[in-house]
């Protein structure tokens, strides 16, 4: 009886039928779920693949969301007017990393990128200042975005890698270091720091990370996908040659 009734709940399921369980007596609804448990119970491996199979629908499902917003919100994320921009300009791939300079996994996310960028010459990159660790995260991108708005990209750029392989907390002291080694205007640099621009700046890298559905760093786009999370070198590369096939 119990093999005659699963397969006639595969057949019906096979043939888009469905299984009408009002139409039963109680007697046989009693009797059809017991069928169905002692069927588990000796093959218990059945569950494991139907929640294997729900898992990668929930990540294919996932992944489409995450391309329709890379998609809904492509001028923000590649375009916004203010963000550093590096690498090769006219890159054929353009890696967007949304950072924060206290978080544990993009500091090593770094060496990875920058090993990236030098072994792939055609790669385009932008840096999202995103601080979401507190205070001393949010000091630390006011701070590098107003050495980019006062002294320019390059010296951004500087100023970007020594602060991501900060060990420190931020400090006054530290960041007056870091101006006179560079020969920074500090006057213009501290105000910039507290003004509307920077301020701006930074609320906007959080909206769209919001609208993007951010809530960790390191997070990338690379061309059409959203990567969450800390990505190795090898990882990367194989991405890059993904979207150049």
């Amino acid at each position: 009886m119990f093999r005659i009734v699963i397969s006639f709940i595969f057949l019906m399921a096979t043939q888009s039928f469905a299984l009408d369980l009002s139409k039963m007596s109680a007697a046989e609804r009693a009797l059809l779920q017991e069928e169905i448990r002692l069927y588990l119970l000796e093959n218990p491996e059945i569950i494991m693949e139907a929640v294997e199979v729900l898992r990668k629908k929930e990540q294919q499902a996932a992944i489409q969301s995450d391309f329709e917003l890379v998609k809904k919100n492509k001028k923000a994320i590649f375009e916004d007017g203010f963000s550093f921009i590096g690498g090769n300009p006219n890159g054929d791939i353009t890696l967007v990393e949304f950072v924060d300079y206290r978080c544990g996994y993009c500091k090593k996310a770094h060496n990875e990128v920058e090993k990236l960028l030098s072994t792939d010459g055609n790669i385009r990159f932008v840096i999202k200042e995103f601080p979401i660790l507190g205070e001393d995260s949010l000091m630390l991108s006011k701070f590098a975005l107003a050495v980019k708005i006062v002294h320019g990209d390059e010296m951004y750029k500087l100023v970007h890698d020594i602060l991501i392989k900060m060990k420190s907390p931020p400090s006054e002291k530290a960041f007056d270091q870091i101006m006179n080694n560079l020969n920074l205007d500090a006057d213009r640099v501290e105000r910039k720091m507290e003004s509307n621009e920077v301020n701006g700046m930074i609320a906007y890298t959080r909206t769209l990370a919001e609208r993007l559905k951010i809530s960790g760093t390191p997070t990338f786009v690379m061309n059409d996908e959203l990567i969450r999370g800390y990505v190795p070198f090898d990882a990367l590369i194989n991405i890059v040659d993904n979207k150049r096939d």
